[in-house]
This record gives structure tokens, C-alpha cells and sequence, in this order.
């Protein structure tokens, strides 16, 4: 109840102007029971994160029946794209204060650990259920290269004016079968070293904590 508010809130009022108070008094608790739940709004932002994370895994389950990997990464990002779909309207309120790397509610932020874990292990299994594997160090980085590209496939979303964000699932239609072909190309010996040099980039541009 509680999160349900909120969420209205951000709606009409933008993340921005909604307050814990103004969040209690709607969803008829008191102040102190509000924080009892929820420490602070960005408690609220994470519990949001964590619910579309469990809608989005829901939404996927068809399309990871398949073993088509560029079926099964096409449903599953149209399935993200659903689960978002009732929130685009105060989706740039979240990202205004997301986008800040000191924030809480960053997508890389410890805070979003646990539903930045849940969202790349959902496209590890979509690797790991298809007829298609990546060669060499790819394979242990491409969850994570699928997932940066979902979050900028995200952002594409957030702006995209067009009815029903058409424009956003022509993009998702273009980038699955892309994605499908470079997997299989990267099977090949020459491009071994190119697949070798994305992981060594990947591996110094992550956070210290993240080695370990």
C-alpha cells in the first residue's frame, strides 16, 4: 500500500516533490510507520526496483522457453519493456536523479545491488538456456555487456514520445537478431582477441568492490 502510494505520487507530483509525509497521510499510516517500512524515499525507489525486477522475470518466462537466443533476447527485453510501460510517465523523474553517481537510486550504486544482480543474472539465463554460446572471456561478460545495454535501451525508452514507445521496439527488434550474429561471431578465432580486449576494459571500468 504504502509503495502503491508513493508510486502515484511520483506520477502526479514528480519524485522530486513527494515526501515521506505526503506518502504516509495518502496511504492513511502515520509518519513513524511510513519510516518503520521504509527509511527514506530512496528505500521506496529500491523496493520499486526490486517489483519491476520480479514482474520483468514473470513477463520473460515465454520467451525463455525458446532456444533461439535472439527470440529469447527479444522477448525478454519487449517483456521489460511491458513491465515498465504503466511508469513512462514519471519515468524522467527517476532518471534525473539516477543518472547522479553519488545517488542511491543509481542503477550501479551498492544500495542497487541486489536488483542490478537479479536483472543481470535474468540475461545470464537467457545465455545459458539458448543453442547459441559466446567464445572465450565474452561469455563470462556478455550478461553484464546485455545488461548496460538494456539500461541504455531504457534511456532510449524514457524519451521516446512516440505512441506506445513504438520506436524503442523497433530498436529492440533491430538489436536482438545484431546482438545473436556478434555471439556467434565471436566463436571465431579472429575475433578472440577483440572479445579478449572487451573484457579487460570491462574488468578496469568496474567498481573495486565488484572484483571481489
Amino acid at each position: 500500500m504504502i509503495l502503491e502510494t508513493a508510486l502515484a505520487s511520483f506520477r502526479d507530483r514528480g519524485y522530486d516533490r513527494t515526501t515521506m509525509r505526503q506518502v504516509a497521510e495518502a496511504a492513511g499510516v502515520s509518519l513513524g510507520n511510513a519510516y518503520y517500512y521504509f527509511g527514506s524515499k530512496e528505500e521506496l525507489v529500491q523496493e520499486f526496483y526490486a517489483a519491476i525486477q520480479v514482474g520483468h522475470r514473470h513477463r520473460a518466462a515465454d520467451a525463455l522457453r525458446s532456444r533461439d537466443l535472439v527470440d529469447r533476447l527479444r522477448g525478454v527485453l519487449h517483456a521489460g519493456i511491458d513491465e515498465m510501460a504503466p511508469y513512462h510517465s514519471f519515468a524522467g523523474s527517476f532518471i534525473k536523479v539516477a543518472i547522479s553517481p553519488a545517488s542511491a537510486s543509481s542503477p550501479f550504486s551498492p544500495e542497487s545491488a541486489v536488483a542490478r544482480q537479479a536483472a543481470i543474472g535474468l540475461f545470464r539465463e537467457v545465455l545459458a538456456g539458448s543453442d547459441a554460446r559466446p567464445g572465450g572471456p565474452l561469455a563470462r561478460d556478455l550478461p553484464e555487456l546485455l545488461w548496460l545495454a538494456y539500461l541504455g535501451i531504457t534511456l532510449f525508452w524514457v524519451h521516446d514520445t512516440s505512441p506506445d514507445q513504438a520506436r524503442t521496439r523497433r530498436l529492440v527488434d533491430t538489436a536482438a537478431p545484431l546482438v545473436g550474429r556478434l555471439v556467434t561471431l565471436s566463436r571465431l578465432p579472429v575475433l578472440r582477441a577483440a572479445a579478449a580486449d572487451v573484457h579487460t576494459l570491462l574488468t578496469a571500468l568496474r567498481p573495486r568492490d565488484a572484483h571481489r
